[in-house]
């Protein structure tokens, strides 16, 4: 688990709550579930009508990366290419055939089933560069619905705060709406601006982030398994290497 992530998002709602219990505010006065409503329903249907179906679909998959990323060990992919370059040196390159089979990394074990299979170096590296390629803009596309999301949310959180001033205006000779109507256009502001920039900016980066941390792996799995093939030395595939761990 990224606890750091967990830390974040706690941090964000006390330090919104505990500011308003300082200022002589109280919990209730930030729940207000018209506002919430308008924010989150309006901030979903604009990025549902934006979104292309694959790509929604996506987003709501990686969406779990921010407390759970993807297991990656540059360390461990880097020992596992100067393994891979030791036994082919001994066996060939057919030696690492049972190797493919047993490998748990997907983007791994197709590079070693294609290079068993006899394909020629520069064929290995155009398979595996274009999944590689594709796979960061697919992702890449699916942050960005967390981006566009913050982008509407202070948007929706604005139309909010003027329903419920039409609410006031339109109820003046009645005291005792003015207090809700009035709830309801401040706390769908907060709402607004609140899940933007403390929740679905910072999402979007840190997607961002993880999604390039990932190709960056495979870039240092490509240039290993090419080294591999062509029979490079187990110490300058592993000087070569190591600058992808800095």
């Amino acid at each position: 688990m990224d606890i750091l992530s967990l830390i974040g998002v706690v941090l964000a709602f006390a330090a919104i709550l505990g500011g308003n219990l300082l200022e002589g505010g109280t919990l209730a006065m930030l729940f207000n579930g018209p506002a919430a409503i308008i924010v989150i329903g309006g901030t979903l249907a604009a990025i549902i009508i934006q979104t292309p179906r694959p790509v929604l679909v996506r987003a709501g998959k990686i969406f779990g990366w921010i407390f759970m990323p993807p297991y990656l060990a540059p360390e461990e992919g880097l020992d596992k290419v100067i393994g891979w370059s030791l036994r082919s040196r001994k066996e060939g390159l057919l030696g690492l055939e049972s190797l493919a089979d047993s490998e748990p990394e997907p983007f791994a074990r197709k590079g070693l089933q294609v290079l068993v299979d006899g394909s020629e170096p520069e064929a290995v590296r155009a398979i595996l560069e274009v999944e590689l390629e594709f796979g960061e803009e697919r992702d890449l596309d699916a942050a960005r619905v967390f981006e566009a999301m913050g982008g509407y949310s202070p948007t929706i959180g604005i139309i909010g705060a003027v329903m419920g001033l039409i609410q006031v205006m339109t109820n003046l000779e009645d005291p005792a709406t003015l207090g809700s109507g009035i709830a309801t256009a401040f706390v769908a502001t907060i709402y607004g601006v609140a899940f933007a920039n403390l929740l679905l900016f910072p999402i979007a980066s840190k997607l961002r982030s993880l999604v390039r941390q990932r190709s960056r792996y495979q870039e240092m799995m490509i240039d290993g398994l090419m080294a591999v093939a062509e029979g490079e030395n187990p110490r300058s595939i592993e000087l070569r290497l190591r600058g992808y761990l800095q």
